[in-house]
C-alpha cells in the first residue's frame, strides 16, 4: 500500500501537469487558428472590395448607357425608320445587359434586382411608344417621343436603381 502512495504522489502531478500542458496548448492553438481564420477574412476582403466597387460602377455605367436620352444620342442615324431605331436601341440594351452580366457576383441582390427592372422598364417604355408610331415614319418621331415622355415621367426609368446603387455604396464604407 505503501508503494501505491509512493507511486500516486509522483504520478498525480505529472497528470495534473500533463493535464493543465494539453488544455494551455490547445487554447493556444484554437487562438491561432481563429488568428488564422481572421487574416484570411481580411485578405479575401481587401480583394473582394475593389471588384464590388468595380462590379458598382459597371453597374451604374451600364444604368446610364440604357438609360432612354443617352441611347437615343448614341444610336440615332440619319435615315432610320422607327422600327430600325426600336430595333437598334434594343440590340444596344441587350448586348450592354449580356456584357455586364457577370456583375451581379458582386453586387447585392437588391441591386441587380432592380437593375434588371430599370431594364425591363426601359424597354417597355421603348416598346410602348413604338407601338403608338408608324413603323417607316422617320427615327425622329420615336426619339422625340421617347424624350417626351420622359419629361412628363420626370425621370428615367433607371433613375431609382442608380439611386439604390449608390447608397449601398455609400453603405460599404
Amino acid at each position: 500500500m505503501d508503494t501505491v502512495l509512493e507511486i500516486l504522489k509522483y504520478i498525480l502531478p505529472s497528470l495534473v501537469v500533463f493535464g493543465t500542458t494539453v488544455y494551455l496548448v490547445k487554447k493556444y492553438f484554437d487562438g491561432e487558428e481563429t488568428k488564422r481564420k481572421h487574416q484570411i477574412m481580411l485578405n479575401n476582403q481587401s480583394m473582394i472590395t475593389p471588384l464590388r466597387l468595380q462590379a458598382y460602377e459597371r453597374a451604374i455605367l451600364f444604368l446610364e448607357r440604357i438609360s432612354p436620352e443617352n441611347l437615343i444620342m448614341r444610336i440615332n442615324k440619319p435615315g432610320l425608320t422607327c422600327q430600325q431605331m426600336q430595333s437598334e436601341l434594343m440590340h444596344a440594351i441587350r448586348s450592354e445587359f449580356e456584357h455586364n452580366l457577370s456583375q451581379q457576383i458582386y453586387i447585392s441582390h437588391g441591386a441587380w434586382e432592380l437593375l434588371k427592372i430599370a431594364r425591363g422598364r426601359t424597354i417597355q417604355m421603348i416598346n410602348t411608344i413604338s407601338e403608338k408610331l408608324p413603323h417607316d415614319s422617320p427615327a425622329i418621331n420615336l426619339s422625340k417621343a421617347i424624350l417626351e415622355s420622359m419629361v412628363e415621367e420626370e425621370k428615367a426609368p433607371t433613375a431609382d436603381a442608380i439611386v439604390f446603387i449608390k447608397k449601398e455604396i455609400s453603405q460599404l464604407f
